[in-house]
């Protein structure tokens, strides 16, 4: 088992050592930076860059949308799992598209929260059940047309082939081993994809492909 690097940005000292206690029972799952703000986390991440964060949204000096879009532009390969009471459509799926991986309620329980490390480290992102319903609520609209395959987004059948995977959470090994192709390839694709969308990461790829109606779930 890969060992996940983790990052914890908090200010409140309680819920950081809960959430320290949490981490403590995750096998493959080790702590290596622990911040009090955004600021905090920037200069921590000089010296150190996890694999995945847990990012509070609400902190004074920075808040998590602003980390989120600072992290973006610095380490585009960082995985951002924002972690919050905030339960607005309009910022989960802002925050999906502007670079955020996955987004959990604070009240959440150690299941769900190794759950959302584990799939965000291994697939790009988490959606649980509450971040699906509000993104399709936010973002799929009705209307009697059939949506147009590919859009004006010039996408080709295999490319939408691999966002098909995507959207049902395949890893990028499942879907090359269903497409008959390489891993490599597999990357090759999820990256043009990305880049035809104009999206950052793969979370925002499936919010980008619902919110165009180019995939439907």
């Amino acid at each position: 088992m890969e060992t996940i690097k983790l990052g914890l940005i908090d200010d409140h000292n309680l819920f950081r050592e809960g959430i320290k206690s949490l981490l403590k029972k995750m096998l493959g799952i080790t702590l290596v930076l622990e911040a009090v703000s955004g600021k905090d986390l920037l200069a921590q991440l000089n010296n150190v860059v996890p694999d995945v964060i847990l990012l509070d949204l609400e902190m004074e000096d920075m808040n998590g949308v602003d980390a989120t879009l600072k992290l973006q532009e610095r380490y585009p390969d960082l995985k951002i799992i924002i972690l919050t009471m905030h339960k607005e459509e309009r910022m989960i799926s802002y925050l999906m598209e502007v670079g955020a991986n996955g987004y959990l309620l604070k009240d959440t329980n150690q299941e769900e929260l190794e759950t959302a490390i584990r799939s965000t480290y291994e697939k790009g992102f988490y959606f649980n059940s509450f971040v699906s319903e509000a993104l399709l609520k936010g973002l799929k609209h009705k209307t009697t047309k059939p949506p147009a395959i590919g859009k004006d987004y010039h996408l080709t059948s295999r490319e939408l082939e691999v966002l098909e995977g995507i959207t049902h959470e395949f890893t990028t090994s499942e879907i090359a081993e269903q497409l008959f192709l390489s891993v490599r390839t597999i990357e090759g694709h999820r990256k043009n994809l990305m880049n035809k969308l104009g999206v950052k990461n793969t979370a925002g790829l499936i919010v980008k492909a619902v919110k165009e109606e180019i995939i439907s779930v």
